[in-house]
């Protein structure tokens, strides 16, 4: 299926530069572009690249369109944001391509007769709906998910292939949640006694809010006594754990293997790289950018971007530098008792 750059414009915005009437077919990178194709500029380190992309149109910032206007002869959309623009484009694309799902409930679906399914939502083969679930417009729970008792699936989600969605959970309007994930099983909630573990039961829910996507294999945990909350337009990628209480603020994003403690509570617009971890009952304010494989240990009140990991070094290297790190203390101590005996030694002076 082909689009109109006039059509993209007039639905997306920017600044057309070239023939509206140019069809193109697809989106793809600059260096596999060919004339059937529409591709973006996000980079300026990519200029010279994009100068010689065989796409029919390229889309790019002001700056970029001033430098490369001059040797690329296609069509141009020039906007501020040409990567979000890309995203948009490609959305495009994917709804135009994807194969219609047909509303109704396979027959080899098992839903329970006091769960409330929507009449043009989907159920698919193996599905079970327990008792009291609700089941929005346009959702769709494709086959082998379950969905527990008086759970809530909002308008437009999207549950792929053997999602685990426990009792009580509520998610919102387009949510996307890949396969293999689990939400809503219990946190990890133990009293000791006498040398043993006391299970503390968990009650809580997991409270999900509209336009959240979680990735394969990720795991959100209910609440002890409140609820786990992930908020509006959260993105998690595969294979994160949320422990149970914790609270994630809108917009926030966290890349693979990140792990987070029960009860903490992060701000919205974070962002964390892969394999980062959160230690338990900690608070991160709003805009905080933590690298990857760092480890946050203490609670962080001021917005910014931190990093808590030791630069890759050979391993002798490394060896020497954490002999060094594990004497600190006594250097320390030694170092002290060398400034008070300099200090006494001027004062006789």
């Amino acid at each position: 299926m082909s689009t109109r750059l006039g059509k993209l414009v007039e639905r997306l915005g920017g600044q057309l530069i070239g023939d509206a009437e140019t069809e193109v077919f697809g989106i793809a990178p600059l260096d596999d572009a060919n004339a059937s194709h529409i591709t973006f500029l996000s980079n300026p380190k990519l200029r010279a690249q994009a100068a010689q992309t065989k796409a029919a149109a390229l889309i790019l910032s002001a700056p970029d369109d001033a430098a490369v206007s001059s040797t690329y002869k296609g069509a141009r959309i020039v906007t501020d944001n040409p990567y979000a623009y890309f995203a948009r484009i490609a959305q495009l694309f994917a709804e135009q391509n994807a194969i219609p799902v047909v509303p109704g409930i396979d027959p080899q679906a098992s839903v329970h007769p006091e769960a409330k399914v929507s009449a043009d939502a989907y159920v698919g083969p193996h599905a079970t709906i327990e008792a009291g679930a609700i089941i929005g417009k346009r959702a769709i729970i494709d086959a082998g998910c379950f969905v527990g008792r008086n759970g809530r699936v909002g308008a437009d989600t999207h549950f792929f292939a053997n999602v685990t969605f426990h009792a009580g959970c509520e998610i919102g309007e387009r949510g996307i949640v890949h396969s293999g994930a689990v939400i809503g099983a219990d946190g990890f909630g133990f009293a000791k006694e006498k040398g043993a573990w006391v299970k503390i039961p968990q009650i809580g829910r997991v409270v999900i809010g509209n336009d959240v996507e979680i990735g394969a294999n990720t795991t959100v945990d209910r609440g002890a006594l409140a609820d786990t909350v992930i908020e509006d337009g959260v993105k998690l990628d595969n294979q994160i754990q949320i422990g149970h209480n914790c609270h994630i603020g809108a917009h926030t994003a966290m890349a693979g293997c990140v792990g987070v403690a029960g009860s903490a509570k992060i701000g919205k617009y974070c962002t964390f790289g892969g394999a980062a971890m959160v230690l338990g009952h900690l608070t991160i304010v709003d805009n905080v950018h933590i690298s990857s494989g760092s480890m946050v240990s203490r609670s962080i009140m001021e917005p910014g971007q931190y990093t808590g990991f030791y630069p890759l070094a050979k391993n002798a290297e490394w060896e020497k530098s954490a002999a060094i790190v594990r004497n600190l203390g006594t250097m320390r101590e030694k170092i002290r008792e060398l400034e008070k005996t300099i200090k006494l030694l001027i004062e006789k002076k």
